[in-house]
């Protein structure tokens, strides 16, 4: 091959890795270059009958013979290097017509394998291969001119072909990467959304646990503590313990539910009623109940157009701050204010005394992140949480939260 032959050749793998994995790591099997190569031999065996059928078999016949064979040969490299393959199968069909067969195969690869300035420089190639064999094995009754014409045409629409194949190919690949990605994506965005609502069933059953277990404990001291207690009492307080674990396992298993990726039979966890600010009567009498006195100063307006998802982190806010008041200052009265209109803010306060033995260990230890998830739980829905001790004497929790006209 000649010089030009030889740089085409050096950007046959620079140029399909450009074209992109669907065509670089094309591979065809061996069972596909056997048929492929048995195809071509019978094609090139019946170029060169036509030749020599009706006329009389001169010198050349060998070469045409030799030409035929070094072209079947040079088929798989075709297949497998499409650019050098076309080249050299281009400079032996400007010998003989037995490889015309298998350079058009040649030209073909390349132009839905390559590149289309490499596919359209070994087409060229192939054109002057084939004007050549015109100029020196001119076909009978055709002349010069109209084979070049027909050598050109053949060539332009093999390219064409070749190309509207590459670029059909590259769009499937394109899809499917596409496609790919698009499964892998939604794929992550649920693995997102589900890691996101087991942190929020997490935190759900957080606030709900500490707020039984704090009433458990309550009850459990008072039993201890007042064994002389009138048996009406003791009853009624051995109920609401009786009544207050079954609650508590049952949330327990919600969270071992959740932490399995499982989901307890029936009602999922997600899928339960969430509390809401209705419940907060509910609510302040179980810390009733358990010897907390609350004092409520309810100052809400138009209370039914708040949101329900304010409704409900008001009701975690409450519900965190009556359980820190039993762990942390029994005995001790708390003050709980709801103050706000649509258009403003609904603003929560919490105010208790402090216990007198405030060094003491709490009646029921906690891991001190409640607060902490509740300042994030407010956060997300758009307000703020403050906590302080005040000169007084006195622990305040105050929240906002939006409330829209």
């Amino acid at each position: 091959m000649s010089g030009a032959d030889h740089s085409l050749s050096a950007v046959d793998d620079r140029s399909a890795c450009e074209f992109g994995p669907a065509f670089r790591d094309w591979s065809p099997k061996p069972a596909g270059l056997a048929v492929v190569t048995a195809g071509i031999a019978v094609l090139t065996g019946l170029s060169i009958w036509g030749q020599y059928q009706g006329q009389p078999v001169g010198a050349l016949l060998g070469l045409d013979l030799v030409v035929g064979v070094a072209s079947c040969v040079l088929v798989p490299v075709a297949l497998l290097r499409p650019v050098p393959g076309a080249l050299a199968l281009a400079v032996l069909a400007g010998t003989s017509v037995a490889a015309t067969p298998a350079a058009t195969m040649g030209t073909l690869m390349v132009a839905q394998r390559r590149r289309a300035p490499v596919a359209v420089a070994v087409a060229a190639v192939g054109v002057l291969a084939h004007a050549v064999r015109g100029v020196w094995r001119p076909v009978e009754g055709l002349s010069l001119a109209w084979w070049l014409v027909l050598v050109v045409v053949a060539h332009a629409a093999l390219l064409g072909w070749g190309r509207w194949r590459a670029a059909r190919r590259a769009l499937i690949a394109s899809l499917r990467e596409r496609v790919r990605r698009a499964e892998a994506e939604q794929g992550r965005r649920v693995a997102e959304a589900r890691a996101l609502e087991r942190r929020r069933i997490a935190h759900e059953m957080h606030d709900v646990l500490a707020h039984r277990l704090s009433l458990l404990a309550t009850y459990a001291g008072a039993l201890e503590y007042r064994p002389d207690a009138a048996p009406e009492n003791l009853a009624r307080a051995a109920g609401v313990i009786r009544g207050t674990v079954s609650e508590a396992l049952g949330d327990l298993r919600d969270v071992i539910a959740v932490l399995r990726d499982d989901e307890p039979p029936g009602e999922s966890v997600g899928d339960r009623p969430q509390p809401a600010l209705a419940d907060l009567p509910e609510l302040i009498a179980q810390s009733a109940h358990a010897g907390t006195r609350v004092s409520l100063d309810d100052r809400l307006a138009r209370r039914e157009t708040l949101p329900a998802a304010s409704g409900r982190t008001t009701y975690r806010i409450l519900q965190e701050a009556l359980t820190n008041a039993r762990k942390h200052a029994a005995g001790q009265s708390v003050n709980v204010l709801l103050d706000g209109a649509p258009g403003d803010r609904l603003t929560i306060e919490v105010r208790n005394p402090l216990a007198p033995d405030r060094d003491a260990a709490p009646l029921v230890p906690g891991g001190g992140y409640g607060l902490v998830g509740l300042t994030e739980r407010v956060r997300l829905a758009g307000g703020q949480l403050d906590h302080q001790v005040t000169a007084a004497g006195e622990f305040q929790l105050r929240a906002w939260l939006p409330w829209p006209a």
